[in-house]
């Protein structure tokens, strides 16, 4: 790793998430992994594009606080249906739920990504969509997947890295990562930017 912009800065992933987590390990560059608490509640009438990036912010600027000369990575994602944010389901009941809504139609992911450098303040941000056609599913379908998976910790009820897959008709979109949560493609152009090259 060349360093050119700050001397051996810290990076830090302000996520609890094991997904993001295991892509950021994939760019094969050191990290520390810290859980920010921020309130993530949806301001009324709050756009999803404008959620995610201001809960991506508020996680970096909370890490910032326990890593004041790091490179901090934030970042958010809500799922979108027929102009609803569609959250993690939580409950078989609700999970099934959404994978009827979903069944035959288009869902898109807003991924919010951040990269702050704590000394500088100097913050970039991009919001990343993503886009996920669902195969028309069956009751039995909903079912079986559900009792395999148990995704209810996952937006939408879908985990594209597992069984998921077989749910989905088709993706639309430039970064796969996108889908699981961490867009590897602009993080890496972010990171250049700071002085860090990830090859």
């Amino acid at each position: 790793m060349r360093l050119s912009k700050i001397n051996n800065p810290k990076l830090v992933l302000a996520s609890s998430s094991p997904y993001r987590r295991e892509l950021l390990g994939r760019l094969q560059i050191p990290f520390e992994i810290l859980a920010p608490k921020i309130d993530e509640t949806p301001l009324k009438d709050e756009p999803a594009p404008a959620l995610v990036e201001r809960l991506s912010i508020s996680k970096a600027k909370a890490a910032a606080e326990k890593f004041p000369k790091a490179l901090i990575i934030g970042s958010d994602q809500v799922a979108v249906h027929n102009g609803h944010i569609v959250g993690k389901p939580h409950t078989h009941d609700n999970a099934v739920q959404q994978l009827r809504e979903a069944s035959g139609t288009r869902i898109t992911l807003y991924t919010g990504l951040v990269l702050l450098n704590a000394s500088t303040g100097t913050v970039q941000s991009e919001i990343v969509p993503f886009h996920v056609v669902f195969r028309s599913l069956s009751e039995e379908q909903i079912e079986n997947y559900l009792r395999k998976e148990k995704p209810y910790k996952c937006a939408g009820s879908v985990r594209s890295e597992g069984l998921g897959i077989s749910l989905l008709e088709r993706f639309e979109g430039d970064d796969p990562n996108t889908l699981i949560g961490l867009p590897l493609i602009r993080l890496v152009r972010m990171l250049e930017k700071e002085g860090v090259q990830v090859i």
